[in-house]
């Protein structure tokens, strides 16, 4: 492999990861808090959905950036109504949302666009355009760091670069600010926070929310950047690597980055070389494309090690009187 297609394939580990590190992040606000969500998936092919059909009825990305965010926060507050205010159990109410997901987001683009589950494909305005980072052209002829910086750094999307900030944002937050002490407390010793005067309820609705607009920003961006529409099911489990991810990095967040771009490596690669053949053994296109999934069992199951969850979590919290 040289150096160019070196660049290309990691080009790609960056932008596959991303809908995976907003998603990761969404499930670390929403499980340091005590709310186990499995509804990542469902939230993410919602506000897909909802982006790329309000992107390609109004021609504005914003608005379906914006469209995205709502619907996302709303199936969120969904999850919060059953899992925080009713107690109910927390992996049902997700697995519930990524079914209700998978159903309305088809019946409703049939029944707006008539194109068997699809939107209209985006372009121009309904589209997110690549950012080109300052002194990229002029660099770009500079031997190894020219193309670096010009190929692989420049001319990404807004929310490529908004993912990645949201990393040190996160950290920042959850382990800098006293709402983040706050948060943390709630998933591992919710009574001790109640008995400081600190509504548990609220924290956690606070928590929901948060995943929520982290989802709506990863599904938008799934429609409208790494594709040009939405598609039936096109999450395709990014949800559930997003959960596998958050496992791996053991609820911390640059360890999560560290995950999802392993993971969006895999696919990468899985991507790029397909129909390999090897002294005469063609490995089928079916197995490259299952590959990030196979590996993501067996980097779960062997590679892991001890991954202690907060205490809290999945645990409704009742107060006592």
């Amino acid at each position: 492999m040289d150096y160019a297609t070196l660049l290309q394939v990691l080009d790609s580990t960056v932008r596959l990861a991303t809908p995976l590190l907003l998603a990761c992040l969404a499930g670390l606000f929403s499980e340091r808090a005590g709310v186990i969500d499995i509804g990542l998936e469902g939230k993410m092919l919602i506000a897909a959905f909802f982006s790329a059909a309000i992107a390609a009825a109004t021609g504005s990305v914003w608005l379906g950036l914006l469209a995205g965010l709502v619907s996302s926060v709303i199936l969120s507050l969904v999850h919060g109504l059953a899992s925080i205010t009713f107690r109910g159990n927390q992996l049902i109410s997700g697995v519930a949302i990524n079914f209700l997901a998978a159903g309305l987001t088809v019946l409703i683009a049939q029944d707006w666009f008539g194109q068997g589950g699809r939107t209209p494909s985006l372009v121009g305005g309904g589209r997110w355009g690549d950012i080109t980072l300052p002194f990229a052209e002029t660099l770009a002829p500079v031997p190894i760091l020219g193309p670096f910086y010009a190929e692989l750094l420049s001319g990404h999307s807004i929310l490529v670069y908004v993912g990645l900030l949201m990393v040190p944002l996160t950290w920042w937050v959850l382990f800098r600010t006293r709402f983040g002490l706050r948060l943390r407390a709630v998933g591992e010793a919710p009574e001790a926070v109640d008995t400081a005067g600190v509504s548990v309820t609220g924290l956690r609705y606070a928590a929901v929310a948060i995943c929520g607009l982290l989802c709506g920003l990863a599904g938008s961006y799934l429609a409208t950047g790494l594709q040009a529409g939405f598609v039936r099911e096109m999450t395709a489990g990014r949800g559930y690597i997003a959960l596998a991810a958050l496992i791996f990095a053991k609820w911390r967040p640059w360890h999560a980055l560290g995950a999802c771009l392993l993971f969006g490596l895999l696919q990468a690669v899985a991507l790029r070389y397909q129909n390999i053949d090897l002294g005469g053994l063609t490995i089928p296109v079916q197995l490259m494309d299952a590959l990030p999934y196979i590996l993501t069992v067996v980097i779960l199951a062997g590679f892991v090690g001890k991954a202690i969850p907060p205490r809290a979590g999945g645990e409704p919290y009742v107060k006592e009187r």
